[in-house]
């Protein structure tokens, strides 16, 4: 059985004292939540005021973004081994708004990638296709092409440390969700597409998390799908009640 996991990114909101206030409020709404790997992704600078404020509870700390540099003369950017230093244990790889905003590659997906695992993080990787792509049926090509080149030279037992996000991009922010449908078919052909390249067996272990729009009140039907392992959690990750719901979809 794979642990389900609910992560929350919460972009570019979020003061320090904004993020431990949620953050300890949460605590005590999942504080007894079992099986279930629970995330959240402040910004760079609440890092490590948030991973002091988790300390000792079943809240795991991600960052939203990193390079693939260890060192150097990259101003502006974040190394990997800095985020394990400040408390880390996941980061979010290629969200479409990286791709779109700031020109994130497939290639530059798979750098930070393969960088973040070396450093002991587990790394999640989001594919998503447009509203063009998709009214265009060239959803499984897009998807295909992210998975192919964003894990490519990965190993099978390094994809221990990697988690998909699959992540429609008309959904994100927009309101409209896939419907449960929609998202599990997308996932199959995700899951049969990591069989091809690393076995059934990894397939098999790897989470693949939905994300686009999801509340408390559509994550129940996405989890009953065989495929879908979890969900990245944007608007509704911001307020603990919210999030909490979520993370507790079982109870």
């Amino acid at each position: 059985m794979r642990t389900p996991v609910i992560a929350g990114n919460w972009k570019l909101f979020k003061t320090i004292g904004e993020a431990t206030a949620l953050v300890n409020e949460l605590k005590p709404l999942v504080a007894r939540t079992r099986n279930v790997e629970i995330v959240v992704a402040p910004v760079f600078t609440a890092l490590s005021r948030v991973f002091d404020a988790v300390a000792g509870s079943n809240i795991n700390l991600a960052a939203q973004n990193c390079y693939w540099e260890e060192e150097g003369a990259f101003t502006g950017e974040v190394a990997p081994k800095l985020l394990k230093d400040a408390g880390c244990s996941h980061v979010i790889i290629g969200h479409s708004e990286r791709r779109q905003y700031f020109g994130e590659s497939d290639a530059t997906v798979n750098r930070k990638a393969k960088a973040a695992i070396a450093a002991g993080l587990t790394a999640i990787v989001c594919v998503g296709e447009t509203l063009a792509e998709r009214e265009s049926e060239k959803t499984f090509s897009i998807i295909e092409s992210q998975i192919e080149s964003g894990l490519e030279g990965l190993s099978a037992e390094v994809l221990a440390n990697v988690i998909i996000a699959y992540e429609p991009v008309w959904a994100i922010g927009t309101g409209k969700t896939a419907s449960d449908e929609q998202a599990q078919e997308v996932h199959s052909f995700i899951r049969h597409l990591l069989a091809r390249l690393f076995g059934q067996a990894a397939a098999d272990a790897v989470r693949i998390l939905y994300g686009g729009s999801v509340k408390p009140d559509n994550v129940k039907g996405l989890m009953a799908k065989p495929d879908i392992d979890g969900a990245l959690v944007g608007g509704a990750s911001l307020k603990a009640e919210s999030f909490a719901a979520i993370v507790n979809f079982g109870l």
